[in-house]
């Protein structure tokens, strides 16, 4: 996806979604676009407000909507737990995800390309599957024959200026991470009701 088409959909939807809205350049920029427009915003409906966080959250965790959709739907269908906080916990550990917040790829995209790529091991085990649902006890871990790639070249000194969750601990110089707990919905800003009130209209 091109920068431009990307800095349009963080103008909709928040600058969260891409790692490219998020820079001190892109702030500057949408802040002097601010300034010299006097529109005021319409105000949203509550299907708009609805569809714009389902979009929020897609855009986030980069997955289509068929991926989405069935996410949902698998969140709803299972019992005994709350569907936000299962949808929630769906998309955190996801492989790629997982990726991205230990810091091994500065994108969820690039995470992505990588997972599909092999460069992974879960439990020892080659893993080509980006959506791959990671678990409590789960060691993921940089392939051997990747090791020296340029994909990782700078690990350790990006680990520095990574935010971690606490449910997965990461060992930047063994190239390991291993899940220790499962992610809390609580440490969301994303608001996963209003995108389950959505689906279910």
């Amino acid at each position: 996806m091109q920068t431009r088409a990307k800095y349009k959909i963080c103008r909709r939807l928040g600058s969260s979604v891409f790692e490219k809205c998020q820079t001190q350049k892109y702030a500057i920029s949408e802040a002097k676009k601010t300034k010299k427009s006097d529109k005021r915003p319409k105000a949203k409906s509550d299907f708009g407000l609805q569809l714009l966080e389902k979009q929020r959250i897609r855009f986030t965790y980069n997955i289509t909507e068929r991926q989405f959709r069935k996410y949902v739907d698998e969140s709803v269908a299972k019992k005994g737990a709350s569907a936000a906080d299962t949808l929630y916990d769906f998309l955190e550990t996801r492989l790629d995800n997982v990726i991205y917040r230990t810091g091994m790829a500065v994108t969820r995209a690039l995470a992505r390309q990588m997972a599909s790529h092999g460069h992974f091991l879960v439990n020892g085990k080659r893993t080509t599957v980006p959506s791959y649902r990671v678990r409590s006890g789960d060691v993921i871990s940089v392939r051997e024959g990747s090791r020296k790639s340029v994909l990782f070249s700078e690990l350790e000194k990006r680990a520095k200026g990574t935010i971690v969750p606490n449910w997965i601990s990461f060992d930047p110089a063994k190239m390991e991470a291993t899940i220790t707990g499962m992610p809390k919905n609580t440490e969301s800003k994303l608001d996963f009701h209003t995108v389950l009130e959505f689906y279910a209209r």
